[in-house]
């Protein structure tokens, strides 16, 4: 991993342009000589000299916790970041913020995004740096972390943690978490007992890091890369690998660099970058949670992303990386295989190849300094894993606004289908209800869960992987199609229908279906129907009534105030520009 000096001359500014360093951001006593005195009294109480503050500052944010076993080697990555600072010349500060960890937020990490992004945000203007290096990993903590710095406009660099490494079951190579899901359901369908569910349990994570697959995480790696905010090759390396560590010193040193020159995320975050990470979402069979994520990051910049146009993007874009949930392999195998270069080597022909990144090189000229070689796990453009994009953008009556699915990782029998609905009017109908010997239900029903929306839930959790039924899964039944105003997790496989727009607690469409009406899906047409006619639907909506949705105070009346739908990022209002000027993909 090397580093390179910007060579765009728009970056540079002369020193005397701005203030940087300690002098930077001065806390206002009246008195701003007395406010730099004040700040070197007492960082130098931390031992350091003058020399040393005299430097280019390089913040480094810490998300570090106990509770986040993603970002279980951020004191590592934090060194090694350090070190690449202190061989570049600069002062290296580190500070933390909220951490996120997927498993262990309640009610839902994406309830805590915005937050995060909020603390991220605050946190860079409040305090003296002249650049920043963003360590995030798990699923919410790389959007948040990307909004807010591309709020404070601040040069930066994300520097993800990385994959777990995968472990083995029983001869059978595992890692996280599509094999959880897989494991799970085997479970759930009696094909193991308690004794293996316990054995397998710990064995599914081999390591801190984060999911093996192309989750989330992965995904927003991945995408961190293509929009040119991370270093070429760096999504890749999982976490405890010396491939980890040195794409840390090298992304302190870039950072130091870019500190120098100016390089701010504007000048980085473009309509061309953002159409280059769509089409890398599509090519890698990537999360549908970074729809939403590169969403509410292009909003934060002036964009919009426009979800019929995405579509017509897919369509011409095929899978090409095989990786778990839409294929067989992964993340440490992507590494082998030369990582994310390899797969925008052969996205070339759809790529804006002169989008800028931070290395001050253009996209095109890294893709052509990567070597090429011999690899099984990304396929050739002319040879593609799934001959068209990940996922699909539908729309019908029952979503006015849109709703997506990942048709890359669902069964193709189902992409074309018509049937009953079986209805959950929130997750807790759902819970209770879902595994009832008595549910009226068939392996050609479509199973319907309301109000796990932006709103409803609140947060939009990871609910709409609904599980298939006790009864059916003990049957054999491993997929139905599956509608709700949520999200699933970029882990999971299956036939479901997301981000139905509007959701339900807002009286969209969706919270007028009830058990039995017919329900049509057509991924080759983009449409998705409730087959019920106009007057009835017109009777439904008179009698109506949303549930009340209120908070006192805190953060919940904020969010329940301010969050916006899917199609929208689910950002808080306030956090937008007040006017959105440009649209992607053109």
């Amino acid at each position: 991993m090397t580093t390179h000096s910007p060579s765009d001359e728009r970056h540079h500014k002369p020193d005397e342009e701005r203030q940087t360093g300690l002098n930077q951001g001065l806390v206002n006593y009246g008195d701003a000589g007395f406010s730099l005195f004040l700040r070197k009294a007492f960082i130098k109480g931390a031992g350091y000299s003058d020399d040393a503050l005299n430097r280019t500052i390089v913040g480094i944010v810490n998300t570090g916790s106990g509770y986040n076993p993603c970002h279980g080697n951020a004191p590592q990555l934090i060194e090694a970041v350090k070190r690449g600072v202190m061989l570049e010349g600069g002062l290296p500060i580190e500070f933390p913020t909220i951490s996120i960890a997927e498993s262990f937020s309640t009610p839902t990490s994406m309830y805590l995004r915005n937050l995060m992004s909020m603390d991220t945000e605050e946190m860079i203007r409040a305090q003296p740096m002249d650049s920043v290096v963003l360590i995030g990993g798990c699923d919410k903590t790389v959007p948040a972390q990307l909004m807010g710095a591309a709020s404070a406009n601040l040069p930066m660099l994300e520097l993800v943690t990385g994959a777990m490494l995968t472990s083995g079951h029983r001869g059978v190579r595992v890692g996280a978490c599509t094999d959880c899901r897989r494991y799970w359901g085997m479970y759930r369908g009696q094909e193991i007992d308690d004794q293996e569910i316990e054995e397998v349990n710990a064995k599914l994570v081999g390591s801190v890091g984060t999911c093996s697959v192309m989750g989330t995480a992965s995904t927003m790696a991945c995408i961190s890369e293509a929009l040119g905010v991370a270093l070429p090759g760096s999504a890749s390396p999982p976490a405890v690998t010396a491939d980890r560590m040195r794409v840390a010193e090298a992304t302190g040193r870039q950072a130091v660099i870019n500190a120098r020159a100016g390089v701010t995320p504007d000048k980085i975050l473009t309509e061309k970058a953002f159409e280059n990470a769509l089409r890398v979402l599509l090519a890698i069979g990537g999360s549908t949670n970074g729809i939403i994520h590169l969403t509410a990051i292009a909003g934060r910049m002036g964009i919009d992303i426009d979800l019929a146009a995405f579509d017509r993007m897919s369509r011409e874009t095929p899978v090409l990386v095989d990786l778990k949930p839409s294929g067989q392999h992964y993340m440490e195998d992507l590494h082998r295989a030369g990582g994310l270069p390899t797969v925008l080597r052969e996205l070339k022909p759809l790529l804006h190849l002169d989008a800028m990144t931070v290395t001050g090189r253009t996209l095109g000229e890294e893709i052509d300094a990567a070597p090429a070689f011999e690899q099984q796990v990304v396929h050739r453009f002319d040879a593609p894993l799934y001959p068209a994009g990940g996922i699909a953008f539908v729309r019908g009556n029952l979503a006015p606004d849109g709703a997506i699915i990942k048709q890359s990782a669902a069964d193709a029998r189902l992409m074309e289908h018509e049937g009953r609905a079986v209805v959950f009017e929130d997750a807790e109908d759902m819970a209770a209800r879902i595994d009832d010997p008595a549910l009226d239900v068939t392996a050609e029903d479509v199973l319907v869960l309301k109000r796990i929306g932006p709103v409803g839930a609140p947060g939009m959790p990871e609910a709409g992987y609904l599980p298939i039924p006790r009864k059916l899964a003990r049957q054999g039944v491993r997929d139905m199609l599956r509608i709700s105003d949520g999200r699933m997790s970029g882990t999971a496989a299956g036939s479901i229908v997301l981000h139905v727009t509007p959701e339900a607690a807002l009286g969209g469409p969706l919270a007028l279906v009830e058990n039995g009406d017919r329900i049509r899906l057509s991924v080759s047409e983009r449409r998705l129907e409730l087959l019920v006619d106009e007057a009835e639907l017109a009777r439904r909506r008179e009698g109506w009534r949303p549930v009340a949705l209120t908070a006192e105070r805190g953060y919940r009346k904020l969010f329940l105030e301010q969050i916006t739908q899917a199609d929208q990022g689910c950002d808080f209002t306030f956090l937008r520009p007040p006017t959105i000027q440009r649209r992607v993909p053109k």
